[in-house]
Formats: C-alpha cells, sequence, structure tokens
C-alpha cells in the first residue's frame, strides 16, 4: 500500500477521533456555528425538523432522532433497512424537491439540507433568508460546502478535495445542535472502523498499479453525453482511498463527457449508479447496462468487454455517510475481479 495511503488514513483517524471527543461534551446554548457561510444560534435543540435531502434525514435517523423529523424530501433510494419502521411513520413531502410552502406548513424550527442548491442563494425549495425571516433556521450538510463551490451552478465545483472528514464534521454538528453527543460519537466511530476495514481488505488485493475506473451517475438521453464523476468528488475519494485513478480529470462535482471521450480514456472499471429516482432515462440501472452492450463506441471499452461493471448505490456516490458503504461495495466488487499482468 503506497506510503501517502497510509499518512492520509492516519490524518483521517486523528480528525476523527478529535471530533469523537469534543462530541462528548454536553450542548451549553445557545450554540453558536457557522455552517456553509452562515452564522446560526440554536437557544435550544429543535423540536421539528424538515429534511431536504436523504443524506440529512438518514444522519438525524443514525443519532436516534426521528422522533423530531416531520417531513422528509429528495430520495435517490430507499432507507437504510433500519430505518425503514421510524421512516414510515413520517410524511414525505416529495420524492424530489419539495415546494417552500410544502416545507413551511410543517412549522418546523430547523431545516436540514443535503445541498445548497435546494436551500441556498438561489434554492429550488427555497433561500435561507426566506426560512430565517419565519423564523426557521437552516443547516445544510457541510460536505456540500466544505472544498466545494457552488456558485458556478449546477452540481458545483470543487475547489479541492472531497474529504470524508466533512461528513463527520456534519454528523457532529447535528449531534450538538440536538444536543445527542453519544450518538454522534457512536456514529463517527462505527463509520471510522468501516472506513478502515474497506482499505486493508483492499490493499490484500495487490491491484494493478494503473488501475483506472469511471463512474456514471445517469444521462439526461440515451446515448447522451452521461454524467460522470469528477476526479475531486465522493467517487474521487474512494479511487483515492483503493489506489485507483480517475479517467475523469475535471474538477466539476458531475460534468458531462461524451463516450467517445470515455472510449479513448478506455476504464478498466466501470461503476454505475443505481437508484430509485426517475427524473431522466438512464437513471434506470437496466438502461444503463443495455447501453453499454449495444452502443457501437461504448460496447468495445475494456471494462464492459470484461464484465468488469459495478453497480453502487447512488447515495454512495454523492457526499454521504453513505460513501463509506459505497467503498466497501466497491472492494467487495474488486475481489471478484481478475486483472491481466
Amino acid at each position: 500500500m503506497p506510503l501517502y495511503r497510509y499518512a492520509l488514513a492516519a490524518l483521517l483517524g486523528f480528525a476523527v477521533n478529535s471530533a469523537a471527543s469534543e462530541s462528548r461534551e454536553a450542548t451549553h446554548y445557545p450554540l453558536m456555528l457557522e455552517n456553509c457561510g452562515v452564522e446560526l444560534s440554536f437557544d435550544a435543540a429543535p423540536q421539528r425538523t424538515v429534511s431536504v435531502g436523504q443524506a440529512a434525514t438518514e444522519i438525524l435517523y443514525a443519532l436516534g432522532l426521528a422522533d423530531r423529523v416531520v417531513g422528509t424530501s429528495v430520495w435517490f433510494t430507499p432507507v437504510l433497512p433500519q430505518f425503514r419502521e421510524v421512516n414510515a411513520g413520517i410524511e414525505r413531502l416529495a420524492d424530489n424537491d419539495p415546494s417552500f410552502e410544502a416545507v413551511v406548513n410543517r412549522r418546523p424550527d430547523l431545516v436540514a439540507a443535503q445541498y445548497e442548491w435546494h436551500i441556498g442563494p438561489a434554492g429550488s425549495v427555497g433561500s435561507r433568508e426566506q426560512f430565517s425571516e419565519l423564523g426557521i433556521a437552516t443547516y445544510i450538510m457541510p460536505a456540500d460546502c466544505d472544498t466545494k463551490d457552488n456558485s458556478t451552478g449546477g452540481d458545483g465545483t470543487r475547489v479541492a478535495a472531497f474529504s470524508i472528514d466533512s461528513v463527520y464534521k456534519g454528523i457532529g454538528e447535528l449531534a450538538a445542535i440536538f444536543d445527542v453527543q453519544p450518538a454522534g460519537t457512536a456514529l463517527i466511530e462505527d463509520l471510522q472502523q468501516r472506513e478502515a476495514r474497506a482499505v486493508e481488505a483492499a490493499r490484500k488485493l495487490d491491484l494493478p498499479q494503473d488501475l483506472s475506473a469511471l463512474f456514471w451517475f445517469s444521462s439526461p438521453d440515451e446515448g447522451a453525453a452521461p454524467y460522470v464523476a469528477g476526479r475531486l468528488g465522493a467517487p474521487g475519494y474512494m479511487m483515492r482511498q483503493l489506489g485507483i485513478r480517475n479517467v475523469i480529470g475535471s474538477s466539476e462535482e458531475w460534468p458531462t463527457v461524451d463516450w467517445e471521450t470515455i472510449a479513448r480514456a478506455d476504464p478498466d472499471i466501470i461503476v454505475l449508479a443505481r437508484m430509485d429516482r426517475r427524473r431522466y432515462p438512464m437513471d434506470d440501472i437496466a438502461g444503463k447496462r443495455e447501453f453499454l452492450q449495444s452502443d457501437p463506441v461504448a460496447s468495445q471499452m475494456s471494462a464492459v468487454q470484461q464484465n468488469h461493471i459495478v453497480e453502487m448505490d447512488a447515495h454512495a456516490m454523492s457526499a454521504t455517510m453513505r460513501t463509506i458503504f459505497g467503498l466497501e461495495s466497491l472492494v467487495a466488487a474488486l475481489e471478484s475481479m481478475s486483472f491481466d499482468p
């Protein structure tokens, strides 16, 4: 395993242990913190929360706060199995973007969002100012704004590599906001241990030095330039952890790249996003597979010819705690593959 990965693991371990240590202290209100460039103040733990984004929802559930969630929205995949029962009893405002009115009508004192483009300066649901005028606090998961410029529009552009620390930061801050620090500590430590086990399992595989991959999220239409993972987002993190080269060099979160360019790069592995969402025709995993097999250009790529195709939970490709689960699933898939020397 390259020395830089040992160093990275050590740094991550230090950061997580520090966050876990801090999260053991009880919250002293009023709590002040900066969140994605906005100063927040909480006089008490929120009692009614609406989540806009599956990542925020599942972290709240994992912290044992389902009884404080009064509405959810923006779902890509089914909720994690351990949360099915509690999730079934909470109103789903929308599968995709809810309206501003739908959120406000639930009378929340906090709106927790996964993406700044939902709750931000030009938020598709509403701006932070609009909610603030109604006395509603907003919290955006740091993974979507730390090391990221969302002013570019769309999914934004990473200005530095995504770090899993930003996910742990979000968990720790939500735990502090709700004064459930032991739950935050336990969740961070569990994810840290899973990450370390996945990286160690990959190290034992002795993968080729220049192994390359493409992460394909979706496409606006069959044959159209696909939305693929840039080098600095969550898929880039997974690839760096495992010593895999991303064939896409863009810093955009999900740039569109034509198939001719991808075919020339000829990735060794193609990772396909699997989701329930059907916003675009190629959200469908079966459609992705059929295209790769039938398209005269894509079908000639090494990954397709050798069936080095991996299906991954779409939500794991976003900067969320599920990214750790995606890392685990990628390692499991690599264990079943063979590569020419």
